[in-house]
């Protein structure tokens, strides 16, 4: 992979970084009414928060894997048969841990 491409992804990972961060800590600061007459409406949006959230947080997971592979320079092999992840899918899914054959 090119130097050119590799900071191209390296950049665009810390960018996704920061905006996961910066949702993920928007859903933890939604507060709830918990007076509200409709506790079932309370439970059901809190429960959809939860999930946005592990979501995020799973998201944000595999971006800081993706970005520590860049430190040992494993960066765009494949975790399951150690192969060069194909370019094409490296700029589609940037944070992806898997060639297109393992995946």
């Amino acid at each position: 992979m090119s130097e050119t491409l590799a900071s191209t992804l390296r950049a665009q990972l810390e960018e996704e970084r920061t905006s996961l961060q910066r949702q993920l800590a928007e859903l933890v600061g939604v507060s709830f009414d918990e007076g509200f007459a409709d506790s079932s409406q309370v439970a059901a949006e809190q429960g959809e928060v939860r999930v946005l959230a592990d979501n995020l947080r799973a998201l944000l997971t595999e971006v800081e894997h993706a970005l520590a592979k860049f430190d040992t320079d494993t960066y765009g092999v494949c975790e399951v048969c150690g192969e060069a992840i194909s370019e094409p899918r490296l700029e589609a899914m940037p944070a992806t841990p898997f060639c297109v054959n393992h995946a």
